[in-house]
């Protein structure tokens, strides 16, 4: 049976920094939004600049079946975390509607039309997990798959425990990481995640593309699951 992590039939879009360059090489307010975002998201690792790079990287490879406009890609994945309020914030399901706001203010001055902007920031305002809303574009399809496919795989790992270092969580519940005799708490213990949200994502995603690298993805993290179940010496049922 072939390995769903390591084939090489797996679809890929690989981070290329120098397509990206392109794009901003070619389209000077692009550019000038780009120097826009750079100044401004944060420096939390799981929301920062280069997050916002590999989304918009995932946006316009799953754009292109879409129709999507490339340039409408980069500017919703550059501005989808303009607004980055943690994970513990009682308004964390505002966030996106937040980042939305910012990007229908700002988006005219970077020269985007009226129709362009409203679909930006409709796709910035619905691709939040935490918000539970079904895009209404293609272009909201393709910016919340690609957010998405950053929580999954070995990046996903890296921003799960980092996130949840920063709200002050443990790796796992010592005495039972599986959650068997308590109710999961994905705030105390970032393991918890895997299971609250993270495996739950593949069966989310709107294209076919990011449903495929979903599911290779969430095998890496099943993966990882078994392999700390081995390491603890404490088997996971599931």
């Amino acid at each position: 049976m072939t390995d769903p992590i390591t084939s090489p039939d797996a679809p890929s879009a690989a981070f290329d920094r120098a397509a990206l360059d392109a794009l901003f090489a070619a389209d000077p307010d692009l550019a000038r939004l780009f120097a826009y975002a750079r100044e401004r998201t944060s420096n939390d690792p799981g929301h920062d600049l280069a997050h916002c790079l590999r989304v918009a990287q995932w946006a316009v490879t799953l754009g292109k079946t879409l129709a999507v406009p490339p340039r409408e890609a980069v500017a919703a994945a550059l501005l989808h975390d303009i607004v980055n309020v943690p994970k513990n914030h009682p308004d964390r399901a505002k966030a996106s509607t937040f980042s939305a706001d910012v990007a229908r203010a700002e988006l005219p001055s970077f020269g985007f039309d009226p129709a362009s902007t409203e679909r930006v920031a409709g796709a910035i305002r619905d691709h939040s997990f935490s918000r539970g809303a079904t895009p209404e574009t293609p272009l909201g399809d393709a910016l919340q798959d690609a957010d998405r496919l950053e929580a999954l795989g070995v990046i996903g790992l890296m921003r799960c425990i980092s996130t949840g270092t920063l709200m002050g969580a443990r790796y796992f519940h010592d005495a039972d990481p599986w959650a068997k005799d308590r109710s999961l708490d994905d705030i105390a213990y970032s393991v918890d995640h895997f299971e609250t949200k993270l495996l739950r994502l593949p069966d989310t995603l709107r294209t076919e593309a990011g449903r495929a690298e979903a599911g290779r993805r969430a095998a890496f993290l099943r993966h990882t699951l078994a392999e700390l179940a081995h390491e603890l010496g404490m088997p996971r049922q599931s």
